[in-house]
């Protein structure tokens, strides 16, 4: 059983049974498929099935479930892998994306270096197809693509913002857009932006090494994405409430927090079980937890 499937409103399914009739009627019923050659004499499918219902508020974005196979030339479906996916319309990042398969199955891993995050962002592949398409034509690399991420979490907590002026914001945004730019140049090889990243990571350093000692980490980190454990695709974040609403599994009728977040000025969505969610989430407070980052690439028509 897929450990993220509770993140979308299955979290009572446990039966081998029900999720076998669950992924038949995903296969069957499924309003969003897809097909491509993989270049045998196979033809790679993926169906997937909306649960969405909202509650409060409103959205764009849809919860469901992927079931992805292959026919073969009796037109013979066999199913090989599933997924829960959260299906978002921000737009993350611009910045080019590679893309690798996994060595047990069809399915694929992301890579995007967005400056912003400090780290080289993994992500879950949602729409392999079209990828697999543009494999097989020999178009690749492909530039101009953009990038739209989600995550699902099975554990957060809700934590309360640090206070700031408006004269912080501005301040913090131009601290930013200045880090940005010296990020840009570094990876240019400009060997003067480099020492002056290099001098202002040990002033913060040395400054938070000072405060340390009398305040608390949340009250000095407002938000971070850091790698958690030993999947390369899972981060353990601290992200500022953009939007929340309230949506719900309209198959088991399980409610579900669907959140706008913003982490290190990449924003994206994230769904959670409301049973899983220690707090009230509203916009301007931070989520605080563990999320599986998924990522739907948009290839240029």
């Amino acid at each position: 059983m897929h450990k993220f499937m509770r993140s979308i409103g299955f979290s009572k399914l446990t039966d081998r049974k029900e999720l076998q009739k669950l992924l038949t009627d995903v296969v069957v019923e499924g309003t969003d498929r897809s097909y491509t050659s993989n270049g045998d004499d196979t033809l790679l499918a993926r169906f997937c099935m909306d649960f969405t219902e909202v509650v409060e508020g409103s959205t764009d974005s849809s919860i469901g479930i992927a079931v992805c196979g292959e026919f073969d030339n009796d037109d013979k479906f066999t199913y090989d892998y599933y997924f829960p996916y959260l299906k978002g319309n921000t737009i993350s990042s611009e910045e080019d994306v590679s893309v690798e398969r996994h060595a047990a199955q069809e399915s694929y891993a992301g890579v995007c270096d967005d400056i912003r995050i400090g780290v080289s962002l993994i992500f879950y592949l949602q729409n392999m197809i079209p990828y697999v398409k543009a494999k097989n034509s020999g178009i690749l690399p492909i530039r101009g693509t953009t990038l739209i991420l989600t995550a699902l979490s099975t554990k957060g907590t809700i934590m309360m913002p640090i206070v700031k002026s408006e004269k912080d914001l501005i301040r913090n945004k131009q601290v930013a857009s200045n880090r940005n730019q010296l990020l840009n140049a570094a990876r240019k090889g400009d060997e003067q932006a480099i020492e002056s990243l290099t001098l202002d990571d040990m002033d913060t350093y040395t400054a938070i090494s000072k405060r340390i000692q009398k305040e608390d980490v949340f009250s000095l980190v407002d938000t971070c994405f850091m790698p958690y454990g030993v999947e390369c695709d899972h981060y353990s974040i601290v992200a500022e409430i953009v939007e929340c609403s309230l949506i719900r599994n309209k198959l088991t009728k399980e409610e579900i927090y669907l959140m706008t977040l913003s982490c290190n000025d990449l924003t994206f969505d994230l769904c959670i079980n409301k049973e899983d969610l220690y707090g009230e989430p509203a916009v301007g407070r931070r989520f605080k937890g563990t999320i599986w980052m998924q990522g739907y690439i948009n290839f240029p028509e």
